[in-house]
C-alpha cells in the first residue's frame, strides 16, 4: 500500500470515529488540527533508556503507528537517526501537547542533530512523509494520558 493510501486510511478511520470521546489509552495518541484528526497506536518511551533506543533497528512500522517520547518536563530536545533504518517524521510538542514544530522525512542513519526549535515535553515519531500528507503542523494538538495539563483533554 502506498503512503498516500495509508494516510487516507488513517484519516478515514479518524473521521469514522467522530469526535474522540473514548477514555485516553496509553497505547493510543490522537492528533487534531484544522486538517482533521488522526489516531496512532504508540509505544511510549518515558525513561532515559527507552528514549535513547527509540526506533533504532526497526525495519518497518505500520502506517498508523509510532513512538511517543515523554520527558519529565519541557526542555529543548534534539534527535538523530543513528541506527534508525526507516525515514521518520518528528512531531515536537510542548507540555500541553501543542505541536511546536515538525521535522519531515529524517534520513536513516544520519547523525545530524534535529532540534525541536523550542522547549518540548513530547515528541511523536511516525513514518516519514505522513505528517505532510495528513497536514500535521504547528498548532495541532495531541491527546494522550501522559499529557498532565493538555490543551485537548481526555474525556
Amino acid at each position: 500500500m502506498g503512503s498516500r493510501a495509508a494516510a487516507l486510511l488513517i484519516a478515514a478511520a479518524a473521521l469514522a470515529a467522530g469526535e474522540v470521546s473514548a477514555q485516553c489509552r496509553e497505547d493510543t495518541l490522537w492528533l487534531r488540527g484544522d486538517w482533521g484528526s488522526a489516531r496512532f497506536r504508540v509505544d511510549v518511551a518515558d525513561d532515559a533508556e527507552e528514549r535513547a533506543r527509540g526506533l533504532m533497528f526497526v525495519e518497518s512500522m505500520p502506517a498508523a503507528s509510532g513512538m511517543l517520547f515523554v520527558y519529565p518536563q519541557e526542555r529543548p530536545a534534539a534527535f538523530w537517526m543513528k541506527n534508525t533504518l526507516i525515514p521518520l517524521d518528528m512531531i515536537f510538542a510542548d507540555a500541553e501537547g501543542r505541536v511546536v514544530s515538525v521535522h519531515s522525512n529524517a534520513v536513516p542513519h544520519d547523525e545530524t542533530a534535529i532540534p525541536s526549535g523550542a522547549p518540548v515535553q513530547f515528541v511523536l515519531e511516525i513514518n516519514g512523509g505522513l505528517a505532510a500528507q495528513l497536514g500535521i503542523a504547528p498548532g495541532s494538538e495531541m491527546q494522550h494520558p501522559a499529557i498532565a495539563e493538555p490543551a485537548w483533554p481526555c474525556e
